[in-house]
């Protein structure tokens, strides 16, 4: 099959599996999604969504974060993991947004990206769920299946996105990033796949890729 061929087969098994999707991560506006898309670095949505009530408890905006310390940040949020870096990342671009935004978070990507702890993955979750801007996110299981797929060599995930956008229409990017997510977790896992589970790999992956697949 040819990547066209594979794209065109991978957006109609993923429509038929999940018509409707909705972002993992529990928020209410661009600044809790921010907050929370930051904290899922190295850490499960589940994780992250068991953490940020008690957070955004005490703060859901940023002039509420900055009235805590960057230590009653760091302390809540302790359990996302990596909590001396996003809880200073998040304290300091709090300020930010309402030094430079009126408080609200910008919808631009360089923007963004120009925030601490936030990266072009995280810039571009929001802008697409947050924004609608099409963006295509590339997580650790879009990355593994877009690989495991062939429509990407898999070498780093700066190459999978611009091979993604490259073969599946921009009007879909927003919808098919979280498709991808929902079918890694439920069909596709990192370790010990199977093929007669992961039937979207079964059906268009390589032999070479295949031969690490059990029954």
């Amino acid at each position: 099959m040819t990547k066209a061929e594979k794209a065109e087969y991978i957006i109609n098994e993923l429509e038929k599996l999940y018509p409707t999707v909705d972002v993992p991560l529990d928020h209410k506006d661009p600044y809790t999604l921010l907050i929370a898309v930051l904290l899922s670095a190295r850490c499960t949505d589940v994780r992250v969504n068991q953490t940020t009530p008690a957070l955004f408890s005490r703060a859901d905006n940023p002039y509420d974060m900055i009235k805590m310390s960057i230590e009653d940040i760091q302390e809540i949020i302790r359990p996302c993991g990596l909590s001396p870096m996003k809880s200073k990342g998040i304290f300091n671009l709090s300020h930010i947004l309402i030094d430079k935004y009126e408080g609200e978070v910008p919808q631009d990507f360089d923007a963004l990206e120009e925030l601490p702890a936030v990266g072009h993955k995280t810039a571009s979750v929001v802008m697409s769920q947050a924004f609608g801007v099409p963006a295509f996110p590339v997580d650790t299981h879009i990355h593994r299946l877009l690989t495991r797929w062939g429509i990407t060599n898999g070498k780093s995930v700066e190459q999978t996105e611009k091979d993604a956008k490259k073969v599946f229409p921009r009007e879909l990017w927003n919808k098919l990033h979280l498709q991808i997510i929902y079918y890694g977790r439920e069909y596709s896992p990192a370790r010990n796949p199977k093929l007669s589970v992961d039937f979207i790999s079964a059906k268009i992956a390589s032999k070479s890729v295949l031969k690490d697949f059990k029954d």
